[in-house]
Order: structure tokens, then C-alpha cells, then sequence
């Protein structure tokens, strides 16, 4: 006759169990260069999902996942073989109770490094008389009336000691008038005046060159920009809309 299972010996054997199987993942994980594994990620997870383009995997904050981030805003978790993957915010309860956003803290650091690439001669930048207090980068529209409600307090901004830089998010996407006049603006002789007079609701004479416009609105969509304005600190965390001047100064701890 079989004998049942005493519970407490059940409960302890799953613990070892469960212990081993970590120590498996860490071995693993150990035993696979960290080249292998962001080869064998990337392949599976491109081949997988088309038009996905891998730029950064790195240990995550869970055992035998790693934290992946592509040219989609939304950060990926997946094993070591790309096999299995979820997709999603990280969070992590502290030992306070509080929630802390892991993948957002990440990706805000992604963000602010993407940007600091981004050549200063390409944005359209509204600076204040001295040296600047603080730094912040907008990605904008030109026809987004918050966008022009943000762009009435530059002058305010800049007096506070706070920098705008201007990045171009056409909502509209490509092809569209408020594309092309993004792409007039940043032609034109004085892209500061031509900002001004858009931001107005004037007309701007239509001229094209070669422009950074796409590139930056393809770069908005990639660090998680969703509508405008988007105003991106130089930390990386990202403000969503219009925040008044003085509000953003205090969060910026200028006032």
C-alpha cells in the first residue's frame, strides 16, 4: 500500500528543488558569455518579431532574464536563449511597501544617453542669457497646441535659467503639413524666428534641405514618445505634456 507524503517533508524537498533549479539558471547563465547571449536573444527575437531591431541586452533584475531594449518603446524581458520573453514595466516593492518602477529608471537612463547623441547643432535651441541652471529637450509639433502654449513660456523658461531644446515630433508623421512645416522652420535663415512665427500660427516660407527631421521624430517614437509636448530631462525621465514654467522650474529645483 503506498504511503502518503508527510507534508512538511513535501514542502521541504520543493524548497530544494526550487534551489537547485536557480543555482541550473545561475550556472547557466555563468557558463554563457554575455556576447553569446545577446547574439542568441537578438537572433530569436528579430527572426521572430519583423521589423524588431535589439540594441541593448542586459542582466535584469530577475534570475535567468534579461532586460532587452529595441527600437519599441516597450521594454522586453526574455531567457538567456530567447525562447521565452514577456514584455512590460518591472516593478519592485520595496521593503517600505513602495513600488518602484525598475524598467522605467532604465529606460530613462537609455533615453538620456540616446539623446546625448543626438548632435546639438540639429536641435533648435532657445538658451538663456549666461549659463544655464538646467537643461531640458522637447520634442514637439508644430501645430500641437499645447506645443504652442509651452513655446508662449520659453521666454520665461529662459529666464528662470532653463534651456529649450527643441526636437522634432511631427505627430502627424511623414508625408504631412505639419511634417513639412517642421522641415521649413528648421531650413529656414533663422530657425528661432521661423520657431516663433510657426509656434504663432504665421506662415513659414516652405523650404527643404537636408534635415535631421525624421531622424528625430523616428528617435520620439523609439524613447517612448506618444504625443507632444514631450519634455525629456537631462536625466532622461520624461514629463508628459504641458507643464507650466514655473511648475517645471520647482520639479527642476530651481524655485
Amino acid at each position: 500500500m503506498r504511503q502518503n507524503f508527510p507534508g512538511r517533508l513535501l514542502a521541504t524537498c520543493l524548497a530544494v528543488l526550487t534551489s537547485l533549479a536557480a543555482v541550473s539558471i545561475a550556472e547557466a547563465a555563468g557558463k554563457t558569455g554575455s556576447a553569446d547571449v545577446e547574439s542568441a536573444i537578438t537572433q530569436r527575437l528579430e527572426s521572430a518579431i519583423p521589423g524588431l531591431q535589439v540594441q541593448q541586452v542586459a542582466p535584469s533584475d530577475i534570475d535567468g532574464f534579461y532586460a532587452v531594449s529595441t527600437n519599441n518603446p516597450d521594454m522586453i524581458y526574455s531567457t538567456a536563449d530567447g525562447q521565452y520573453f514577456f514584455v512590460g514595466d518591472l516593478y519592485r516593492v520595496s521593503d517600505q511597501g513602495d513600488l518602484d518602477n525598475v524598467t522605467e529608471k532604465a529606460r530613462a537612463k537609455t533615453r538620456a544617453e540616446r539623446i546625448a547623441k543626438v548632435d546639438p547643432a540639429d536641435m533648435i535651441t532657445f538658451s538663456p542669457k549666461g549659463k544655464s541652471k538646467a537643461d531640458i529637450y522637447v520634442f514637439t509639433d508644430i501645430d500641437c497646441p499645447y506645443c504652442r502654449k509651452l513655446h508662449k513660456e520659453v521666454p520665461r523658461l529662459n529666464e528662470l535659467g532653463i534651456a529649450v531644446h527643441y526636437l522634432a515630433y511631427p505627430r502627424t508623421g511623414p508625408n504631412t503639413p505639419s511634417f513639412r512645416k517642421y522641415v521649413s522652420v528648421w531650413c529656414s535663415d533663422d530657425p528661432k524666428e521661423a520657431m516663433d512665427n510657426a509656434k504663432a500660427g504665421n506662415a513659414v516660407p516652405s523650404k527643404t534641405c537636408d534635415n535631421p527631421v525624421l531622424e528625430q521624430y523616428r528617435l520620439g517614437g523609439e524613447v517612448g514618445v506618444t504625443g507632444t509636448p514631450a519634455i525629456v530631462l537631462e536625466d532622461g525621465r520624461m514629463v508628459r505634456g504641458y507643464v507650466p514654467s514655473d511648475q517645471l522650474a520647482k520639479g527642476l529645483g530651481i524655485l
